[in-house]
């Protein structure tokens, strides 16, 4: 199929009401709120009837003579005071799952492509990962993996925080370290270094001030300094990479492109801002003044691109990125996958970018910001003696409480097989509690609820498809191109939820919100265990048995590359 099933219907019931004489009126195509209201209604007659000054049902009935549904619709009927349900027929959906069987892509079509840049996850380097980047990196990962699974260059950005002061006390810290042979042992544990650097910074001016020192040879590019600072990097990234491996995400080094990238850009980036007549002094500083962001007093809203002393910000930082991801990179879209609470500088970064001609009209740029992981007892998430608690330690954790609870309930299972489960599980149940929520929502951190076996889980939709796996290593033959046939209404509603995947992924591509596929695999798992209990499937027959086996087939290929596309493994036993 070339369109979804919403834009099919959108294209016919847009093409019927373009007859009736309202061109351009949209169809307003939705699922229906329940089912014994058909599977979809087209909703656009009301807003065309009012335009009009018609009776709505009127109107309608002209729309139902010239809307073309044959092959598609089984019932196509006026509801209300003029909503138009359709009914798909089970012969069409039949054929829909079908193409999905045979297709690698499970019959999803391709939207006309683009090129996405994706910036996420963006740690900073002088420390560990913790809670905070797992947001913004699994969010950032399922985002790249639906637009990528949709036929679209995806261009993934780890715009990790390398420059600025802390780097040169961080640098001055690691030679002490290397006089005392002590250097690699250090950053073993890189929060631990990072505090005893802070530590000597704030106690010792002398070494406060060779670390300031150190920055200056840092940005005039001292091969010294250069060369530590790039050790220290390279360690860095080694624990974000151990932390990346671990949660199944697919960031590697080539994708890094941190703040440091972009540093020659920055005097060029305010210096065309002076010129455009965009960026003013102000106190000493260079400042972009917003009118679109005046306060009630209706003073313009700054936003500086270079402090007093010379020195320049993540702003400006941020504005180099824009010119090098629309000329270099050609982007068509690029997605920010960054806390909720910089969306106010997004807004403005967005404003200047587009002022100073660096983003190009057609090249949209969007903030997917998030909120934030709240303990059980409703604020951030900190470790008991209310420190941060590092990703790593995290995750960890996850697959210790998994392993606990799949060795209570299979005893006698070899370990080895123990661990491969819990980690599937365990890293599985902490990305989907995350990704199942609104993102723009704050939510509770909770192990208990994460790690259930009941509801909108991992572990659910893990062992939905482990279920499906099951099935199929209890029959020992069955015909692989058996014609489906829905007789029963539980058949022909799992084909409906099998066929409404591609909307699923759709809607998670245009609006950069995850947890549309996540509620899309509950669905689904409650619609198959439906199917399974009201449809004998080994106990059947003949071609009725094919049929039944080859739906399992697919809502178990369907949920396998859902779950996948979110970052998140399957397995075939539990």
């Amino acid at each position: 199929m070339k369109q979804t099933l919403i834009e099919l219907l959108d294209a016919r019931v847009s093409a019927a009401l373009a007859a009736v004489g309202c061109e351009g009126v949209p169809a307003v195509i939705a699922p229906a709120g329940r089912p014994e209201f058909g599977d979809y209604q087209a909703n656009g007659v009301m807003g065309a009837a009012k335009a009009r000054k018609m009776n709505p049902r009127q109107l309608a009935t002209e729309v139902l003579e010239k809307l073309d549904l044959a092959g598609i619709a089984s019932k196509v009927e006026i509801a209300g005071p003029g909503f138009i349900n359709i009914t798909l027929a089970p012969e069409f959906l039949a054929g829909l799952a079908l193409e999905a069987l045979a297709d690698a892509k499970l019959g999803v079509p391709k939207p006309a492509s683009q090129r996405v840049v994706v910036d996420y996850s963006s740690p900073n380097l002088a420390k560990e990962m913790h809670v905070g980047h797992l947001r913004s990196t699994i969010i950032g990962d399922a985002l790249a993996r639906v637009l990528g699974f949709l036929g679209h260059e995806v261009i993934a950005q780890n715009h990790v925080g390398d420059w600025g002061t802390q780097f040169g006390m961080l640098t001055a810290y690691l030679i002490e370290a290397e006089q005392d042979g002590e250097a690699t042992l250090a950053l073993n544990d890189l929060e631990d270094f990072y505090r005893r650097a802070k530590q000597r910074f704030d106690a010792d001016e002398a070494f406060a001030t060779r670390s300031r020192e150190y920055v200056v040879k840092l940005q005039g590019g001292d091969a010294q300094v250069n060369a530590l600072w790039q050790k220290f990097l390279d360690v860095s990234l080694h624990h974000c990479e151990a932390v990346y491996e671990k949660l199944g995400v697919g960031l590697t080094r080539a994708d890094v492109r941190g703040e440091s990238a972009y540093n020659d850009d920055l005097p060029v980036v305010v210096a065309d801002l002076k010129a455009k007549g965009l960026a003013v002094e102000s106190e000493g500083a260079q400042v972009v003044f917003l009118e679109e962001f005046s306060n009630k007093e209706g003073e313009a809203q700054a936003y500086i691109v270079q402090k007093q002393d010379g020195g320049y910000l993540y702003a400006t930082t941020d504005l180099a990125a824009v010119r090098y991801r629309a000329a270099t990179l050609k982007a068509d879209r690029v997605l920010y996958v960054v806390d909720a609470r910089q969306g106010l500088h997004f807004q403005q970064m967005f404003t200047v970018s587009r002022k100073a001609g660096y983003a190009p009209e057609g090249m949209r740029l969007e903030h997917v910001g998030f909120g934030v992981m709240l303990g059980e007892d409703g604020k951030p998430f900190k470790t008991r003696t209310g420190g941060t608690v590092k990703l790593a330690e995290l995750l960890e954790e996850a697959e210790h409480r998994a392993f606990a609870l799949v060795s209570e309930k299979n005893a006698d299972m070899p370990e080895s097989e123990r661990r491969t489960i819990a980690a599937a599980v365990g890293i599985g149940a902490v990305k989907y509690a995350d990704l199942s929520k609104n993102r723009n929502s704050d939510y509770v951190f909770s192990w208990d609820s994460m790690l259930a076996f009941e509801g909108n889980t991992a572990p659910y939709l893990q062992y939905a498809y482990t279920r499906i796996a099951g099935v199929f290593r209890r029959v020992e033959h069955f015909d692989a191109v058996a014609p489906i046939v829905l007789e029963e209404e539980a058949e022909r509603q799992l084909a409906l939820a099998l066929a409404r995947f591609s909307e699923a992924l759709h809607s998670v591509a245009r609006e950069t919100m995850p947890h549309f596929l996540c509620a899309y695999l509950y669905e689904l798992s409650g619609q198959f265990m439906r199917f399974y209990e009201a449809c004998p499937v080994l106990k059947s027959e003949g071609a009725l048995r094919d049929s039944r086996l080859r739906l399992c087939r697919l809502t178990a290929d369907t949920l396998k590359t859902g779950l996948g596309l979110l970052g998140i493994g399957v397995l075939e036993a539990m």
